[in-house]
């Protein structure tokens, strides 16, 4: 079973003909088909977008609410730049698109607090911001993962790192075990859906054998999955686990990759996050060139 995104999904772009939005456009029709089913541009309705590598042609909509409708669309992404990015993901949340994946990096902190009060009282679930975003072997793709390292298989990885993300789907590819689905979560500090989200999924789901939690410094999102996944053993809910944690080098007070990667007061550094994910029964990695064979090892027992 896939998780957040399948064959079916039906995609807009809100972005799609900006550079970014047309590149990775075209690498999600060239994925098994990935349905994308039209871009919105609120100056460009009715016009056709097409694609420079296949000819594809998808029809633009001036607003997301009029695209969904006609199109049927579940799932949108966003490429558009920093300024109208919060502006973007509200107006998709208002057209109650069930799923929203925002790519943009650099979308200011209080634009964000903003689409999150808006996000909690809504019917939508948003992935994101600064992500890279959503892929479920063989059926879709969502974002910018390079889809040529992902294998069809067992692990369900969820990551704050877009980098390491890649590198546990190569290992798990190249170590025969291959994914269910891959989510990035993002690193900033105010976003959508969180580790909590995900592991409740992968837990849920049957093909979802085993999982790959990758977290990073700053925040306390790590330290409450390691909470989660505890009260759920105590249900009997309980699956093999690998993880790591970024920025184990990181000076206190510094930022380091992500806007959320910042340790302050005594919290959010590498140590509490891994005491706290091993308390949890997560085998961490000593090095992310080892992340599949640690779990290789995890389940080997």
């Amino acid at each position: 079973m896939s998780i957040l995104v399948n064959k079916d999904t039906k995609i807009l772009v809100q972005g799609l003909t900006g550079k970014t939005g047309t590149f990775h456009t075209e690498q999600a029709l060239a994925y098994y088909g990935t349905k994308m089913v039209g871009g919105i541009h609120p100056k460009k309705g009715g016009e056709t977008w097409s694609s420079g590598v296949d000819g594809t042609a998808l029809p633009i909509f001036a607003s997301v609410a009029e695209a969904k409708e006609r199109t049927g669309a579940d799932a949108t992404v966003i490429y558009v730049p920093p300024a109208g990015a919060a502006d973007a993901i509200i107006e998709a949340i208002e057209a109650e698109v069930p799923f929203i994946t925002c790519i943009t990096e650099g979308i200011p902190v209080m634009d964000m607090v903003r689409v999150k009060a808006k996000l909690d009282k809504s019917k939508s679930r948003l992935l994101g911001p600064n992500c890279p975003g959503v892929l479920t072997p063989e059926e879709c793709k969502i974002g910018i993962m390079p889809g040529s390292i992902f294998r069809k298989g067992s692990v369900g990885i969820v990551s704050r790192s877009g980098t390491l993300t890649y590198e546990a789907v190569f290992q798990t590819s190249n170590e025969g075990l291959g994914q269910t689905t891959a989510v990035g979560i993002g690193g900033d500090p105010v976003k959508g859906t969180e580790f909590i989200d995900m592991l409740e999924m992968f837990l849920a789901d049957e093909a979802t054998q085993s999982i790959i939690m990758i977290g990073e410094i700053g925040g306390s999102a790590e330290e409450d999955a390691a909470q989660f996944l505890i009260d759920e053993a105590k249900k009997g809910r309980k699956k093999p686990m690998a993880g790591f944690i970024a920025g184990r080098t990181a000076p206190k007070g510094r930022t380091m990759g992500h806007a959320g990667a910042v340790v302050s007061g005594g919290k959010g550094d590498a140590e509490s996050k891994i005491a706290a994910m091993e308390a949890a029964g997560i085998k961490v990695s000593p090095s992310p060139a080892r992340l599949g064979k640690t779990l290789v090892e995890v389940l080997k027992g």
